[in-house]
């Protein structure tokens, strides 16, 4: 009653309502710009991300004409070749027929001198057959003329080709260079995106020493899923699984789809030989444990396209000793963020 009074008589309590409505306003507004900016951010980055998969796609298609042209100037190169080979070869035997003709002029005239005047005749034939050898040496003259003519041309076009490959394939091998390096920058992305799936599971999963980071592996002991010789998932199991399947969800979402990524399951078992009617041997126990684990990701949400399973046996094994505890190091389901 007392506080009642001293908001109704004005002259002596403290109103403290105005000033917390004020800081609430202010709480408030400070939250929505900072909401905008983030949303300012994401809209940059994702247009940075467009921009570089538009420009790999461009050099993709720019190395893929170049190549082309490169076969077509390459296979013009080699017609070009031949066909100056035949030139050349024709221009040979016009002109040994060319010397031919004039070594007849050149017998036909001195036998001419040598007759006199007995052989007035046979000198009228000759001079006959030298004009019409000559008419033929004046013919082959232009022709050897028109080969070389077409012989210098196509040394052009040769030369011209040559040159044309040449730049060819320094575009070529700059656009590969370009383009290695944005598939490096796929790859520093993807390992990126590893590392943040890796350190969402160890937050999640805890520390705990069934499972554990072996390189870039994310390994659980076979006995979290599994009961000995059985490749049924145990309640436990699923729970993990459960947990698994959250952060891969997640995860799928914020890698972009042009990466070409999966989570590979791999199966291990230790090297003792399995004595099971439902499995032929430890490869089959192993390959089924994997799949179980696909399976069950696959029906909490995760695409089948993102995962793949695999079963290595007793084959890989982590320790290579005979204590049971290296069998138990060795029987494992090992998860690994890469590439397809």
């Amino acid at each position: 009653m007392a506080l009642g009074r001293s908001r109704h008589n004005g002259g002596t309590g403290l109103n403290y309502w105005p000033g917390f409505v004020d800081a609430l306003s202010t709480l408030v507004l400070a939250i929505v710009f900072l909401l905008s900016v983030f949303l300012v951010v994401q809209f940059y980055l994702s247009q940075e991300v467009s921009g570089k998969d538009k420009a790999l796609e461009r050099l993709n298609a720019q190395i893929a004409q170049l190549t082309s042209l490169l076969s077509l100037e390459k296979i013009t190169s080699g017609g070009l070749n031949d066909q100056i080979a035949q030139l050349r070869a024709n221009l040979a035997t016009t002109e040994a027929e060319r010397d031919r003709a004039k070594g007849q002029i050149e017998s036909l005239s001195g036998g001419a001198g040598g007759s006199g005047g007995d052989l007035n005749k046979q000198l009228a034939t000759e001079k006959q057959i030298s004009e019409r050898a000559l008419a033929q040496v004046e013919v082959l003259n232009q022709q050897i003329s028109a080969l070389r003519r077409q012989l210098a041309a196509l040394e052009d076009a040769l030369n011209a080709s040559e040159q044309k490959g040449k730049e060819s394939q320094e575009k070529i091998a700059d656009l590969g260079q370009r383009l290695n390096v944005a598939l490096a920058q796929r790859v520093q992305e993807l390992s990126r995106y590893r590392s943040e799936f890796f350190g969402r599971l160890r937050t999640i999963l805890g520390d705990r020493p069934d499972i554990r980071i072996v390189g870039d592996r994310f390994v659980f002991q076979s006995e979290v899923f599994f009961d000995s010789g059985s490749a049924a998932l145990l309640p436990e199991g699923r729970n993990e699984l459960d947990q698994l399947a959250t952060a891969l969800s997640e995860l799928e979402k914020k890698i972009p789809a042009e990466i070409p990524w999966v989570l590979r399951v791999d199966g291990h078992t230790d090297v003792r030989p399995i004595n099971s009617p439902q499995f032929k041997s430890n490869w089959d126990l192993s390959a089924a444990r994997a799949i179980s684990v696909v399976q069950y990701l696959i029906s909490r949400g995760v695409s089948p396209q993102r995962l793949v399973a695999a079963g290595f046996g007793e084959f890989q094994p982590l320790d290579t000793g005979t204590t049971e505890e290296a069998y138990k190091r060795n029987r494992r389901i090992e998860l690994k963020l890469t590439e397809k």
